[in-house]
């Protein structure tokens, strides 16, 4: 089976003049160039437009970098380093991710796979000696932290490995105040744990965070002895790859080099295939095409199984942040069937035609089929009997199918991203590919992607409600 994530667009290609594609064609192509020469516009040191800045290109070639870097220099590289400290694991069973935004979900991404058992099992052998993973300082909710806090401070000795728990926070500037009041509040709960002059105090936290900030300085002045760096030119919504998302996955024990094989792969493909053979192109120009020309400005990200929602959830964040500036942009909603079926498929069935809908559909299961048992005929009131044998991807494939041909009968538009199975490498893909979309689409809409504008002005106004000033 190929290991290639594939962006199929029927039946929405259908939707679409084969004059319209044409046309878009040169354009792409242009937003295509444009974004490759933002990669050795960042690097070059020359000084960037005032229309392109911010430019937060650096995170094109950051896979490719990482994992030259780590065959040059082996351990002593950054990889080497995350994976070293991230080995260190086994002195905690439990593991928090302080953090906001996409800060914090684009670990979903790489651990979604794999989390059921990682954070619900009860036992550590059952989890693969992996710690439990637990998120916090990405909203301001009293009870929620509370309760995290409770939970983390409820034992009596913390020598006892199942009572062990660690950190990592992570913000770039470290003025996000969701963040630095989280962490304010989990050092405090560290010291009273183990200790305020105890060593766990400084080795069971790791900071992420760029190479100026609060956080830096913080950290710098508290002498933690593993601090990782979010570059400069990789904007926060587009650091999955870097040690935010890096380090967290490696911890949880993830293939890190297969998640960023995958994504340089990704970039290779888009840097090289033509249009129609290009996923990045592909879902761009039939995105903006039934944006442009059918007013579908609802982009439904459709998860088929509850494994992929953090990864919706993370693109949410990505696309809106992104391209919805200056009164433009669609809108992204994730779901997840079959369980959204049942509140949200009428609507897009029979709703206003806005909605494009992407399908991500993993053809592979993880783990071994679950099929419906047999039951004896006094004790078939259920009826499901006649599905006897019949496996859960079955079951699956059939709604998938019934869904799309329900839309399909009322001329509602769907595409399909299809992943060959769910792993680092192809999850690594899917990543780079919607990082890559976003900034071709706003090359080709005359928006720059990087920045955030109307969330600076939240943190302004917020700042000023607080502080008075």
């Amino acid at each position: 089976m190929s290991t290639q994530l594939e962006y199929q667009v029927e039946p929405a290609f259908s939707h679409l003049s084969s004059s319209d594609w044409d046309a878009l064609k040169p354009r792409l192509e242009a937003a295509r160039s444009e974004t490759l020469a933002d990669v050795e516009l960042l690097t070059s040191g020359a000084a960037i437009p005032p229309a392109k800045q911010p430019l937060d290109s650096g995170f094109i070639m950051l896979p490719a970098n990482l994992l030259a870097e780590q065959e040059k220099s082996g351990a002593a590289s950054l990889l080497g380093e995350m994976k070293a400290t991230a080995e260190k694991r086994s002195a905690v069973d439990r593991f928090v991710v302080l953090g906001i935004g996409a800060l914090t979900w684009v670990c979903g991404p790489c651990l979604k796979h794999s989390a059921t058992h990682i954070t619900m099992s009860s036992s550590r052998a059952a989890r693969g000696d992996i710690p439990r993973l637990y998120f916090g300082g990405n909203n301001i909710d009293n009870d929620d932290t509370a309760g995290l806090l409770e939970v983390l401070k409820s034992a009596s000795n913390y020598a006892d490995l199942a009572n062990r728990w660690g950190m990592t926070v992570i913000s770039k500037s470290g003025g996000t105040l969701e963040t630095a009041v989280a962490f304010r509040l989990f050092r405090d709960v560290l010291e009273e744990c183990y200790g305020a002059s105890s060593k766990e105090v400084t080795e069971l936290v790791v900071p992420i965070t760029g190479e100026t900030g609060k956080l830096r300085d913080l950290s710098n002045a508290t002498g933690y002895p593993a601090i990782f760096p979010i570059p400069d030119g990789v904007g926060g919504r587009f650091s999955v790859f870097t040690a935010v998302g890096l380090f967290p996955a490696a911890v949880m024990g993830i293939d890190i080099d297969a998640l960023l094989q995958g994504a340089a792969d990704m970039t290779e493909r888009f840097r090289t295939a033509p249009i129609g053979e290009n996923p990045v192109l592909d879902y761009t120009g039939i995105c903006h095409l039934l944006e442009e020309k059918k007013g579908l400005s609802t982009r439904i990200l459709s998860t088929w199984g509850s494994r992929l929602e953090a990864f919706g959830l993370w693109y949410d964040q990505l696309l809106a942040e992104s391209i919805g500036k200056e009164e433009k942009g669609a809108l992204p909603v994730t779901v997840v069937n079959t369980r959204d079926l049942h509140s949200r498929g009428q609507q897009h069935q029979e709703g206003v035609r806005d909605k494009l809908i992407t399908n991500v559909i993993v053809k592979e299961s993880s783990t071994s089929p679950v099929a419906v048992p047999k039951v004896a005929a006094d004790r078939d009131q259920d009826q499901l009997n006649r599905l006897n044998g019949k496996a859960m991807p079955e079951l699956l494939d059939a709604a998938i199918k019934g869904t799309n041909k329900a839309y399909a009968e009322v001329n509602r538009p769907t595409a399909d991203l299809v992943f060959p199975k769910l792993d680092a490498y192809t999850i690594g893909q899917a990543l780079q590919l919607f990082m890559l979309a976003t900034v071709v689409e706003g090359r080709l809409i005359g928006i720059n992607p990087y920045g955030q504008p109307g969330v600076e002005a939240y943190k302004q106004n917020m700042g000023e409600i607080l502080y008075g000033k």
